[in-house]
């Protein structure tokens, strides 16, 4: 029997990382299949509530069920409470939920992105439900390797937005170069205090090969 971690989709490099006024994520949009490239525009990042974003590797399927469920949950919270749920509370909620499912476990691996009362915050969410809050940057998925020599080298406190989200692209564009699961354009999400805003940045362009005839 085939095990079901190859047949799902996979191969992702997500990022994430605070800037002064809020958090910015970004992914390529590359969905794999084994050595199939299963599609080019892939969605990764998806808004969960009004001010709060989540990215996306491993199962698609997997994945897209978790958003879901999240969204509804965030929904409701406000329509009960009249407030949107804080990002560690999503963060919390989908750590349980994960944890509870340990035993048939989902194949994600998650970021959880946004600004609240206390401010921006990121927390990485593993399909163990295991939630760790990060105060500066973090990726996931098979490119993260890469991203983090990126991000390690040029992150510092106090960048404006303009810089962050420059990094945060050349973090994933540089995981694009050696990871053979990341591909395609960039998807940007920039998260402040007033806004929510989505974002497409090009990927590698492979340069034209001039060919001399005789």
């Amino acid at each position: 029997m085939p095990d079901i971690s190859e047949m799902v989709y996979k191969g992702t490099t997500t990022v994430g990382l605070i800037f002064e006024d809020g958090v910015v994520l970004a992914t390529e949009m590359r969905a794999t299949m084994g050595n199939l490239i299963a599609s080019k525009r892939a969605k990764k990042i998806y808004q969960i509530a009004r001010g709060i974003g989540m990215t996306t590797a491993g199962g698609v399927g997997d994945a897209q069920q978790l958003v879901r469920l999240m969204q509804v949950e965030s929904s409701l919270y406000e329509i009960r409470r009249g407030k949107s749920m804080s990002v560690g509370a999503v963060s919390t909620l989908l750590s349980n939920y994960l944890n509870q499912n340990r035993y048939y476990p989902y194949y994600v691996q998650l970021l959880v992105g946004g600004f609240d009362d206390k401010g921006p915050a990121v927390y990485s969410v593993d399909a163990m439900g295991g939630a760790t809050k990060e105060e500066e940057i973090v990726a996931t998925g098979s490119g993260s390797p890469f991203a983090y020599g990126i991000l390690e080298d040029q992150y510092r406190h106090g960048m404006s937005e303009a810089e962050a989200k420059d990094l945060a692209v050349r973090a994933v564009k540089t995981a694009m170069r050696r990871d053979a699961g990341s591909g395609e354009d960039i998807m940007v999400v920039v998260i402040t205090k007033d806004k929510y805003e989505e974002s497409t940045e090009r990927g590698l362009q492979t340069p034209s090969v001039a060919r001399q005839t005789t």
